[in-house]
């Protein structure tokens, strides 16, 4: 059984005076790494956090939740600090699912939610598709639960995916790890993520950085900006959304996916999407601000995580409890 290493310590951020866990669990490829915030008997919250990100895009969000739960927020591979997939493997969908298994497996979860922001939240939709019996509740923040393709063009942008690893390949021998200054590696992800406020890059910059001689490189795995190869078109995605079981929570940003999305074509998708979840009795609430309002300014969403969450939030006491409570 695969084990969780845990060691306490005080964050001294601004943003989060409070007792953090950091955790490393071995995979067969290296490690995943992640934070670990609550009690450890308190009711379990799975954190994923968006493309290209890591798991520090909750470190605002999670200090103004319930301080009686048990958040867990990973850096899914290739991210942060987590191992980078083994050379010749493809970033995907049902692998970052595959992962999450693995994770909630070594944490010994039998039930828990899942908040998960852009494509943490796809993950999350995936996971809860395919494992409905192990979801309580999702909260998806500016994400739709999946990223449907269009039957006509998946054969396209699979066969870019697979050419754009092959050229990977090809030059990788010959590309140079880029070293930057910190100055410089905040510049180049600010102008790259124009909805973070510079504080939010700073604390993203906590776990997407490495210290070489010279300078800092970024931690994340290149191979995350190739053509995504596993695809659903919006039948399969409709297939999937009808199988989870958890009450679903959408929270949309305003300049967020909705105003990105915003292709007719897109909005065929989204809406779609977006109805089905209502025809489950899911919520969708937008919000002022840009795709990463839960980091930039978490207390927008914050109260209203809180409420859904809370809302027949089940008991998470054990047999032993019940029995004592009984003598």
């Amino acid at each position: 059984m695969q084990t969780l290493k845990v060691v306490r310590h005080l964050m001294t951020s601004a943003t989060m005076k409070q007792t953090v866990s950091e955790f490393n669990m071995p995979v067969p490829w290296g490690e995943m790494r992640g934070k670990v915030w609550g009690p450890d008997r308190g009711r379990p919250i799975l954190c994923l956090h968006g493309w290209a990100d890591n798991c520090g895009t909750f470190n605002t969000l999670i200090p103004l939740l319930p301080k009686e739960w048990k958040y867990v927020a990973v850096d899914m591979a290739g991210h942060g600090l987590s191992s980078h997939r083994p050379p010749g493997v493809f970033y995907s969908f049902p692998a970052y699912v595959a992962d999450i298994r693995r994770v909630i497996g070594a944490l010994q979860w039998k039930r828990f939610s899942i908040i998960g922001h852009s494509m943490g939240g796809n993950v999350a939709g995936m996971f809860s598709a395919l494992y409905p019996e192990m979801v309580e509740s999702v909260v998806l923040l500016d994400s739709y639960g999946f990223i449907p393709t269009d039957s006509k063009e998946l054969h396209t942008v699979i066969r870019q995916g697979f050419e754009e690893m092959l050229q990977f390949e090809k030059k990788k021998d010959e590309m140079k790890e880029k070293v930057y200054t910190y100055e410089n590696a905040l510049m180049r992800l600010l102008a790259a993520n124009p909805s973070l406020s510079k504080q939010s890059a700073h604390i993203l910059l906590e776990r997407g950085l490495a210290q070489v001689e010279g300078g800092v490189v970024f931690t994340r795995d290149f191979r995350i900006n190739l053509k995504n190869v596993v695809r659903v078109s919006l039948e399969q995605s409709l297939e999937l959304q009808s199988r989870i079981q958890a009450r679903v929570l959408v929270v949309l940003a305003e300049e967020g996916f909705e105003k990105m999305f915003s292709e007719p074509e897109q909005k065929t998708f989204t809406s779609t999407l977006l109805q089905g979840y209502k025809d489950q009795s899911g919520m969708v609430v937008n919000v002022p601000g840009d795709h990463h309002v839960h980091l930039n300014t978490p207390e927008t969403v914050a109260q209203i995580v809180t409420d859904f969450l809370q809302e027949e939030a089940p008991s998470h006491s054990t047999a032993e409890d019940t029995q004592a409570a009984k003598l």
